[in-house]
């Protein structure tokens, strides 16, 4: 039979094992081979002439030399050990030895695992069972102060879900009020416990009473105890499910709320800092505040009642047709960037949030105007920082024709022009070829040839 070449053999031990220790019968190292596919235990060749307890932690020598002590262990042809490695830096990684003897004169082969894979996914595993453990007490500590909260309320609370328009929870004084037995009540259809309502009729008015930014409460009389109740919605998700939030109130007190809130719209009307302005369905002045008049530097609000929007926006008609359209067809409008024009002909930049009333007769159109010149002058870049559209055309100066140039900035402003008509009309494309002089068709073909399309969500 062949003898193995001891270079081979080397090889081989250092290959089948992370790390392989050649211990001589007086615990020294003759010879350490670390697996070359395995360097992170880098360079140990110091290692060999050390003697075997100075590599090892305190509590590994003792079960070493406890282990090789065992009678039972010296009758097996060979034994597993877990042993930490350790020097005078403090360092420290444990691997797992299988111990051979060889030869007569008790030396010994030890071949190891480096277990700090093992032991990394294990620290992994009781982190992620601490955070679970974690997540879990501090989810009943909400679960504790939400029942805490619904039971010692003195305010009636009734949880709706929106999906099936059923009560999901409510509180003892939601309960009182109502005129049932909470356990009655859980699960019973919300529509029901009042007069004259129907399910889809009354979670589609409380979910647009919860969208206004009044957010007044709707008056109402419970079918069990024939009480005159105020009800707030507030609209939330949770866990992804829409759930409608009602707070309830006896009329009398709603009475009281609902005056003192009309004292504090009235005095906001007067003394607030944002224009406020009241208009007809077709966009008529019927009222404003003071604070609009400073906008538009009129004299008196005689000056401007009866007067159309259009002459104080700057875009005219085009400004209000993009207001009304999207108002009427959402209920509200935030944020509309654009330019008042002065009675002296001078303009300031602005931004209108608008409201739809339609619950009346004669719907009414309420805006809100703030004052953006001051953000407009922090958003302007510096001068002499031209955007990447222009810059990529002064660079085209000295390697295109000038035609070619011209050519190449019309197309940037283009551009331009029909992303900033987009953006101020809410992606209506109806309103924003009307505010760009283009038929809808001629609009289309722009946006495909500035690979516009699928930008704004086609």
């Amino acid at each position: 039979m062949p003898l193995i070449a001891p270079d081979l053999l080397g090889e081989i031990l250092a290959t089948a094992s992370d790390i392989a220790l050649m211990v001589s019968p007086s615990r020294r190292i003759i010879s350490v081979m670390v697996n070359p596919h395995h360097r992170s235990f880098g360079q140990l060749a110091d290692w060999e002439g050390s003697h075997l307890r100075d590599v090892l932690s305190e509590e590994s020598n003792r079960k070493f030399e406890a282990r090789l002590a065992d009678p039972h262990a010296k009758r097996m042809p060979g034994m597993a050990l877990e042993l930490n490695h350790a020097d005078q830096s403090h360092w420290e990684f444990p691997v797992r030895y299988s111990i051979h003897r060889i030869g007569n004169d008790d030396s010994l082969l030890m071949m190891g695992r480096d277990l700090r894979p093992v032991a990394e996914v294990q620290q992994q595993l009781v982190q992620a069972q601490l955070a679970l453990e974690r997540d879990y007490e501090s989810q009943r500590e909400m679960d504790t102060r939400y029942r805490v909260l619904m039971e010692v309320s003195r305010d009636p609370v009734v949880m709706v879900s929106m999906g099936t328009g059923r009560i999901t929870d409510l509180n003892q004084a939601a309960a009182l009020l109502l005129g049932g037995q909470r356990a009655d009540l859980v699960g019973s259809a919300i529509a029901q416990e009042f007069e004259g309502r129907r399910r889809g009729e009354f979670l589609e008015t409380m979910s647009n009473i919860a969208g206004t930014e009044r957010n007044a409460p709707i008056e109402l009389t419970a079918r069990r105890s024939q009480k005159r109740i105020f009800v707030t919605p507030t609209v939330f998700r949770a866990a992804g499910e829409r759930i409608l939030l009602c707070q309830l109130d006896t009329a009398q007190a709603g009475a009281a709320a609902t005056d003192e809130l009309a004292g504090n719209l009235a005095r906001l009307y007067h003394e607030g800092v944002d224009g406020i302005v009241f208009c007809d369905a077709e966009g008529n002045i019927r009222a404003a505040n003071e604070a609009f008049l400073n906008l538009t530097d009129t004299a008196n609000m005689a000056a401007i009642k009866g007067r159309s929007m259009t002459d104080f926006l700057a875009r005219g008609a085009v400004d209000l047709r993009v207001l009304l359209d999207n108002v009427k067809r959402t209920g509200q409008l935030r944020l509309y960037a654009t330019r008042l024009t002065t009675d002296f002909m001078g303009q300031i930049a602005v931004e209108i949030s608008a409201t739809w009333l339609n619950d009346r007769p004669n719907p009414v159109l309420v805006l809100v105007v703030r004052d953006a010149s001051r953000a407009e002058s922090l958003r302007r870049p510096a001068f002499g920082q031209p955007d990447d559209g222009v810059r990529n055309v002064m660079e085209l100066v000295g390697s295109s024709t000038l035609k070619d140039i011209v050519a190449e900035t019309t197309d940037v402003i283009e551009k331009m022009c029909i992303e900033t008509a987009l953006e101020l009309t809410r992606n209506n494309r109806v309103a924003a070829a009307e505010m760009l002089s283009l038929s809808r068709q001629s609009l289309y073909v722009k946006l495909r040839k500035y690979g516009l399309i699928n930008k704004d969500g086609e």
